[in-house]
């Protein structure tokens, strides 16, 4: 699907106590996404077990960034209790911010190099 679909990353800091940030110190979240719908297709995080990655996946996988990035955050705190919960909600977040300045840069005809903000 990658012919069509466009790639956010999304980055936050990890609490030390944990074994990812022993791996990473922040968490990474890269996302696969419709550009038309803001769906998410495909999701990856480097949380360190491959189960933590896969169920943090199929939670935000299907849901469309911009209107739905809070549902997605509730169903994250519902269901996700796991050390870096704050963490990966702040990539979220980080990743719906930039999606949105991507469709705003796209409406107005702009490069997309403009979507890019300019902290990172």
């Amino acid at each position: 699907m990658a012919k069509d679909t466009i790639f956010f990353t999304g980055h936050a800091k990890l609490p030390s106590a944990i074994t990812a940030y022993k791996i990473y110190e922040v968490i990474a979240i890269s996302a696969e996404v419709n550009p038309d719908t803001g769906e998410i297709v495909h999701l990856d995080c480097t949380l360190a077990t491959g189960l933590a990655r896969r169920f943090v996946s199929e939670l935000a996988i299907g849901y469309k960034l911009g209107d739905d990035i809070d549902e997605l955050v509730e169903r994250l705190e519902a269901r996700y209790y796991g050390s870096a919960r704050k963490a990966l909600i702040a990539a979220f977040k980080s990743i719906n911010e930039k999606y949105l300045e991507w469709k705003v840069s796209q409406q107005q005809g702009l490069p997309a190099s403009s979507a890019v903000p300019k902290h990172i």
